[in-house]
């Protein structure tokens, strides 16, 4: 059966291309979300970030409690969970990975684009990396379909053209891989996401590598 295998926002999510403008609207809580998912997805590894992203998830529901009508509150608690499902991986992940598919919703049914439409990324992974039924919702087509959302709502992000960019390597197509990945390596800087704009930037580069080895 295939494993789950989402990446950070995941990975999930992290999925994640907030802007200044974006920032300024997530409140204090949120914000913390944000910053200790890069911490746990960038500085940890092994069974210490399956049990770091299990307490992330404690307190991400404790925020979307409060905070039951922020958007960004609900995807972000989605990208921990679809995160914590890639970390866990195999099929014992598959609940993390729906109760991801759900807070994403959640967060979509209350603005879909919020977070420059991050939501749809997030989204797009799980999609494309859970199995299909009747295992799970997995669909190729729809993740491709929320993926290319997330890049109409976010042109130039970091996260938007790197997502596309695996799911173009995955199956083949190298040319146009390496086009959306160099766009990832050259999109801005995001206000307060360093550590996670240089986790990123290290996993385009070594994309990039793998698709020269090719060549």
């Amino acid at each position: 059966m295939k494993r789950i295998t989402i990446i950070g926002l995941v990975t999930l999510l992290s999925v994640i291309t907030a802007t200044a403008s974006v920032q300024a609207q997530m409140t204090p809580a949120v914000e913390a979300l944000q910053q200790r998912w890069a911490e746990v997805n960038y500085m940890t590894s092994g069974k210490t970030q399956v049990e770091a992203f299990s307490t992330l998830i404690e307190e991400a529901r404790q925020v979307t409690s409060a905070q039951k009508g922020s958007a960004e509150a609900w995807i972000w608690s989605g990208i921990i969970k679809s995160s914590y499902a890639g970390a866990k991986g195999g099929l014992g992940a598959l609940s993390s990975a729906k109760a991801a598919k759900a807070d994403l919703e959640a967060g979509m049914a209350l603005n879909a684009n919020a977070l420059d439409g991050s939501a749809y990324t997030s989204l797009g992974v799980l999609y494309l990396n859970v199995p299909g039924w009747p295992v799970g919702f997995g669909d190729a087509k729809k993740g491709v379909e929320l993926l290319q959302k997330g890049l109409e709502l976010s042109p130039a992000g970091i996260d938007s053209n790197y997502f596309y960019a695996e799911y173009l390597f995955k199956n083949n197509d190298n040319e146009n891989a390496k086009r959306y990945l160099m766009r990832a390596l050259n999109a801005p800087a995001r206000p307060g996401r360093q550590l996670a704009d240089e986790g990123r930037r290290g996993e385009i580069e070594r994309m990039l590598q793998k698709i020269e080895q090719k060549s």
